[in-house]
């Protein structure tokens, strides 16, 4: 036994257990939040990709007009993920002529993929585009 009460095994780390398991546990969260948003985000973008192409489809329709193909992509993103992921995205639908002289019904939406930390805001930007043959009149 030694002077102050301590046996001679004890050397001072009692409890350091306890702040082991504390910061393991912090980093093992921190990552696994890490995981969870790089799913959301792969999810979001896939589903704004597949709804520009729906709207671009839409909006190769010969009896719609070129320009409603951006409301359709709004409109379709708000069904399938969030009413306020569709309010993060600008949306654009004009027609181009590519070299071969077709005319393409071209959507562009850009915007950001909401953080699972609200807190930290829209980090993640994204950008998609979706194409398709304009139908003859």
């Amino acid at each position: 036994m030694v002077a102050d009460g301590r046996t001679a095994d004890d050397d001072g780390e009692r409890g350091s257990a306890v702040v082991d398991f504390v910061l393991v546990s912090l980093l093992i969260v921190a990552l696994l939040l890490a995981v969870l948003q790089v799913a959301v985000y792969a999810h979001v973008r896939n589903v704004v990709t597949a709804s520009a192409q729906e709207g671009a489809r839409f909006a190769a329709n010969a009896d719609v007009d070129s320009s409603m193909g951006a409301a359709r992509t709004v409109e379709v993103v708000a069904r399938a993920t969030s009413e306020g992921t569709a309010e993060g995205l600008a949306c654009t639908s004009e027609e181009e002529t590519d070299p071969s002289g077709l005319t393409l019904v071209v959507v562009r939406c850009a915007g950001s993929v909401p953080s699972l930390i609200s807190a930290l805001g829209d980090l993640l930007p994204l950008e998609v585009t979706g194409r398709a043959v304009k139908e003859g009149a």
